[in-house]
C-alpha cells in the first residue's frame, strides 16, 4: 500500500476535515425502485491542468551546484559540495512534455529532499514508494517553485535557502511535537521534483453516466462546476445504513485503500439538505488518503474500489460519520450525503 509519509506530509500546509470515528459496516448499495439521474450536457471537463506562469524571484543555476542521478520517477540521489549561495534556485534537469501545472492545481511528484549542511535525508518518496500528492497552494514555497507553471514529466532540481524550505518545516515540527526530520530552520535544503502527473483545482468526473439510480437516494444535480445540488426526497427517512451509487463511470483504475485520492466534493445534512462543505468552496479539488481512518469511515468504505473518473453519492450514517459529537456546522448525530468526483489516485 503506497501513501504519503509523515515527512512528506511536512512539505504541504497541514488541511483538513472529514476526520472522525465510528463503528465499522459494509458498505451496500442502495436498490430500491430506480429513476433517472439528472442528465449534464456533454461530459465536462477534462481534468487537466489550467497553464500558469512559473513562480518568480528564482534563479536558473548558482555556484556551487549540487549533482543529480537516477531515473524519473524510479529513483534520484543528490551530491553536494562547497557552501550553498543564498539564492532560491529551480533548475530545469529534463523537460516534461505534459499539461503545466496551474495555481491550485493538485500535483502528483516523487520528491528527494537532502540536507545540504548535514547530509542528511530529510524525505525520500522513491523508497518509500509514497508519491507526494498536494495542491500547489498548499506546498511549502520551495516546492510550489519547482511545481507551479512546470510541465508533467519535468525532473526539477531546487535549492532552498532556510527561509524557502526548511525554516518552515523546522515550525511544523515545533508545532507538531515531533522531530523525526532532524532540520535545522537554518539549512539550506536540497531537493530533485519529479512531476508525474496533476489533476486541475476545476476538474470534474467523466466517464459513462449510469441510466438509473435508486429512487429512495437523494436527486444530485452536478452538471455546472460548483458545489452540486443535493434534494433530500421529501419526507423520507434517513437510512440506517451506508447507501451508494455510482452517477459517472469513470475508465481510470480503481482506488486502492492507502492510496492519495484527488476528489471534487459537497456535503450535506440529511434533516435540513444545507451545504457544510464543498471543494468548490474552498480552493478546488482536494486530496486524501483513503481506507487508512484518515477521513470517516463512510469515505473509506463506499470509495475503496470504485474507479478514477468517477462520481459516487454517498449517504452515510451518522455512525460512519461524526456520530455523537457535532462537527462545526454539522450537529451531532446527523446523516451526512456526499457527491465526490474522483479525480485522481496515486
Amino acid at each position: 500500500m503506497r501513501r504519503t509519509t509523515a515527512a512528506a506530509a511536512l512539505l504541504l500546509v497541514p488541511a483538513l476535515l472529514l476526520t472522525g470515528c465510528g463503528s465499522s459496516t459494509k458498505a451496500g448499495t442502495a436498490d430500491a425502485t430506480t429513476v433517472a439521474p439528472v442528465s449534464c450536457p456533454a461530459a465536462p471537463a477534462s481534468t487537466a491542468p489550467t497553464a500558469t506562469p512559473v513562480v518568480g524571484g528564482t534563479v536558473d543555476s548558482a555556484d556551487p551546484m549540487p549533482t543529480v542521478g537516477g531515473v524519473f520517477a524510479k529513483s534520484a540521489t543528490i551530491a553536494t559540495s562547497g557552501k550553498p549561495t543564498d539564492k532560491l534556485v529551480v533548475n530545469t534537469v529534463t523537460k516534461g512534455t505534459g499539461a503545466v501545472i496551474g495555481t491550485g492545481d493538485t500535483a502528483i511528484t516523487d520528491v528527494l529532499v537532502k540536507d545540504w549542511n548535514t547530509g542528511k535525508t530529510v524525505s525520500d518518496s522513491y523508497t518509500s514508494k509514497a508519491p507526494l500528492v498536494g495542491s500547489t497552494g498548499g506546498m511549502i514555497p520551495a516546492l510550489k517553485a519547482a511545481v507551479q507553471g512546470r510541465a508533467i514529466g519535468s525532473r526539477m532540481l531546487v535549492v532552498a535557502p532556510p527561509a524557502d524550505a526548511a525554516s518552515q518545516l523546522a515550525a511544523s515540527e515545533a508545532q507538531s511535537g515531533s522531530s523525526s526530520l532532524g532540520v535545522s530552520a537554518k539549512d539550506t535544503l536540497v531537493m530533485v521534483v519529479d512531476i508525474t502527473g496533476a489533476v486541475s483545482s476545476k476538474g470534474q468526473a467523466s466517464g459513462t453516466a449510469a441510466k438509473s439510480v435508486a429512487a429512495s437516494l437523494p436527486v444530485v444535480n452536478a452538471c455546472d462546476a460548483k458545489a452540486a445540488t443535493i434534494t433530500i426526497p421529501k419526507g423520507a427517512t434517513a437510512p440506517t445504513a451506508l447507501q451508494s451509487a455510482v452517477l459517472v463511470k469513470g475508465n481510470g483504475p480503481k482506488v486502492a485503500s492507502g492510496q492519495t485520492i484527488i476528489a471534487q466534493y459537497t456535503g450535506v445534512t440529511w434533516a435540513d439538505g444545507k451545504v457544510f462543505d464543498s471543494s468548490w468552496n474552498d480552493g478546488g479539488a482536494a486530496s486524501f488518503a483513503i481506507g487508512v481512518g484518515q477521513v470517516i469511515k463512510g469515505w473509506d468504505q463506499a470509495l475503496v474500489g470504485q474507479t478514477v473518473g468517477s462520481r459516487v453519492e454517498i449517504v452515510i450514517p451518522p455512525s460512519l460519520g461524526y456520530g455523537s459529537s457535532a462537527q462545526g456546522s454539522i450537529p451531532a448525530n446527523s446523516t451526512l450525503v456526499f457527491v465526490v468526483d474522483i479525480l485522481g489516485a496515486a
